[in-house]
């Protein structure tokens, strides 16, 4: 007895939303990159780390 694969409407959704989530994360990770490694980000990362580390005697 050969048993007869049934098909419905949401066959493939779930291989579907993790697509579409893989897509955004990536999209997500894009937009913060260009963020942070704008100028002006760089330029006040490094203003803090420098003043974090200098010493005043």
């Amino acid at each position: 007895m050969t048993k007869i694969p049934t098909f419905r409407e949401d066959d493939g959704m779930v291989t579907v939303e993790y697509a579409i989530a893989t897509l955004a994360a990536a999209a997500l990770a894009a937009v913060l990159y260009l963020v942070l490694s704008s100028d002006a980000v760089v330029a006040g990362l490094t203003s803090l780390i420098e003043r974090a580390l200098s010493v005043k005697s």
